[in-house]
């Protein structure tokens, strides 16, 4: 059985939306809604779309790759019921009618594995633009420490199943990367990618575990996710959620962010959760470990490849930091030349 839907299955994506759009109009009449639009958001993790009915009420669809078990996103819905019990966090919750299931299984073209689609209460906000302002930056640092607040006191169940995004993860991801790195990197630089690579698992084997510092993240908390409403900051889209370090987070965060807007998040985290002597420059070696994932996750997506060769003078630049042993956070790091790219 061929996978729903993925980046390097070589399938036409005009293609890959119209069955989507099948399995999720099917969805909607599985969970008995009287919708009258249906608008397509994004393909990322999930091919996600918005629901909007003729009571104005406003759902997300989220159609999941195969990669998820029906068990792992059950997993997921659990961890959102429970943050939505906090006073401080407002996040997607699943939606469950009388006499379907919050997790409905929808059947596809023959040949094809049949998706899990969830259908989540709609949370309003706006996404936050490029003008991050330095007090938005501190007030997305005090959302973390909330949120990682929340998670250090969450009690799963037994039957709570999610991927751990530590250096066995990172290993077998990177290995993904290999056949399409000559799309918009040189021989000389993916070297340098894979001398990062190592650090950071070696890195990662080391670092201590304890319930102060490990246990279930958001991972993947790019502004992306990160909503605006009645000015304050919420996390969406959990659909990475799992075991992992809290500074994975911190990391996803200030990946989006300039110098000071960095500063005045830490100064935001640290207003809920106290940082250790050492915690940053464990962020960094985080930072480094989601560029490079990005890269894993966009790098088969050749409708990507644009935006990922325009970003190596930075990204190639934040490497050769790392490298050489020296702290970048809060420093402005010159950016490679085009002509280094090209030639290195």
């Amino acid at each position: 059985m061929k996978n729903f839907f993925s980046y390097d299955i070589g399938e036409p994506r005009n293609s890959v939306l119209v069955r989507a759009r099948h399995v999720a109009l099917t969805a909607i009449q599985r969970y008995g809604l009287a919708w009258e639009q249906i608008q397509f958001i994004q393909w990322s993790d999930a091919i996600t779309y918005q629901i909007v009915t003729s009571a104005e009420e406003k759902f997300l669809l989220r159609i999941h790759p195969n990669r998820w078990s029906r068990e792992e996103i059950a997993s997921e819905l659990e961890l959102l019921q429970a943050l939505n019990q906090t006073k401080d966090l407002h996040v997607p919750g699943g939606f469950k009618s009388s006499d379907v299931s919050v997790i409905e299984q929808i059947q596809t073209e023959e040949g094809y594995q049949h998706p899990y689609v969830t259908l989540m209460r709609w949370v309003e906000g706006e996404h936050l633009n490029k003008d991050i302002t330095e007090s938005m930056a501190y007030q997305m640092g005090v959302m973390t420490g909330k949120l990682h607040h929340a998670l250090a006191q969450f009690k799963p169940s037994a039957e709570f199943t999610r991927p751990s995004w530590g250096a066995e993860w990172f290993e077998e991801e990177f290995l993904t990367l290999e056949p399409y790195y000559p799309r918009f990197l040189t021989s000389e630089a993916w070297r340098r990618y894979q001398d990062a690579a190592e650090k950071v698992v070696s890195t990662l084997v080391r670092m201590p575990r304890n319930s102060a510092n490990y246990g279930v993240i958001h991972a993947d908390l790019h502004i992306g996710n990160i909503i605006i409403h009645n000015d304050h900051p919420q996390p969406i889209d959990f659909g990475r959620c799992g075991y992992g370090h809290y500074l994975y987070d911190v990391a996803s965060a200030l990946l989006g962010l300039h110098v000071p807007q960095r500063i005045s998040f830490i100064e935001g985290y640290e207003h809920v959760r106290a940082l250790k002597k050492g915690d940053l420059q464990d962020v960094e070696c985080f930072f480094i470990m989601n560029l490079i994932s990005n890269y894993c996750h966009h790098a088969p997506n050749e409708s990507e490849i644009v935006n990922l060769v325009g970003e190596q003078p930075y990204a190639q630049a934040y490497i050769r930091e790392y490298l050489r042993g020296a702290s970048f956070l809060f420093e402005r790091v010159e950016p490679v030349s085009i002509e280094e790219c090209k030639s290195s």
